[in-house]
């Protein structure tokens, strides 16, 4: 399903949401081996190298933002699941991934810096607002780990996963404007010469994450709710999945790309080309 929103539908509402820790581990699905939500953070505060640290109330107003564009498309959560919810203000550029259950509070399980459509090239798009599904429909690639004429690997190494949310209207950001259609992914990027701009809008507007991320989602099936289904339901592997991933319990299935509409940068997502005063001259960022 793909249900995109205006950013007009975004209403700043932001819920009291007290993180009763002992509550959400009593209530956690998992069972066995299945890592659970805590297991899951404690691992994107190990694994994932780029992480931000957003304050309670910022936590909390991404969880308000997510619940009404979930609201708004239809989408009723009736079991626990996560979903990974993209800001993609030119100010913020991040992604928080949250786990969520019926009369539960939402919780954070990791945020990291990203890289959304930039303006003012040629094919390049505005990233598009929604709720997009993450399945079959659009089945996912890995990279190949090679260079563009510019030497850029676009997708990052070899071997990284592409998550396809398949082909969306958007806002071209060249030229006159206007609709058009761009295919809509999140993937990692060229670790030596792009990765370092996360943080900034950078994309022809599809979503940037951190190699790391890339490799946590991808080893716990983060978002694979509709890949395993699909391995359980036939009893034959999906050549997509990782044969040693380590599964959640509570697979989700949708990103969330929602705009903040802040009119400056909050400390807690820096800007990554201001560099410490301390720090020696900036280099040419050079092109992409």
């Amino acid at each position: 399903m793909n249900k995109p929103i205006e950013k007009s539908a975004f209403p700043c509402r932001i819920a009291t949401i007290a993180v009763l820790l002992a509550g959400l581990l009593s209530f956690s699905s998992h069972s066995g081996a299945a890592p659970g939500p805590f297991e899951l953070r404690a691992a994107y505060q190990e694994q994932v190298d780029r992480r931000i640290d957003p304050p309670a109330e910022e936590v909390q107003r991404y969880a308000g933002l997510a619940l009404d564009a979930l609201t708004l498309a239809g989408v009723a959560i009736t079991q626990p699941q996560y979903v990974a919810v993209v800001d993609r203000d030119p100010h913020v550029q991040a992604i928080f991934v949250y786990w969520l259950a019926d009369h539960q509070p939402p919780l954070l399980i990791g945020a990291s810096p990203v890289s959304t459509g930039r303006p003012g090239e040629f094919d390049h798009f505005e990233t598009p607002l929604g709720v997009f599904d993450h399945s079959l429909a659009n089945p996912d690639f890995r990279a190949e780990g090679t260079r563009n004429e510019l030497g850029i690997r676009g997708y990052g190494l070899k071997g990284m996963r592409v998550f396809d949310l398949g082909w969306q209207q958007a806002e071209r950001m060249w030229g006159p404007g206007g609709i058009s259609t761009m295919r809509l992914q999140m993937h990692a990027t060229d670790p030596d010469r792009l990765e370092q701009r996360l943080g900034t809008a950078q994309s022809k507007g599809c979503i940037r994450i951190p190699a790391t991320l890339n490799r946590l989602l991808d080893q716990y099936g983060v978002l694979d709710a509709e890949y395993e289904e699909e391995a359980e339901s036939t009893g034959r592997s999906v050549w997509m999945l990782l044969p040693d991933r380590t599964p959640v319990a509570d697979a989700g299935r949708y990103v969330i790309i929602v705009d903040s509409q802040r009119g400056t940068r909050p400390a807690w997502s820096p800007d990554p080309r201001v560099r410490p005063r301390s720090a020696s001259t900036r280099t040419s960022s050079g092109s992409d």
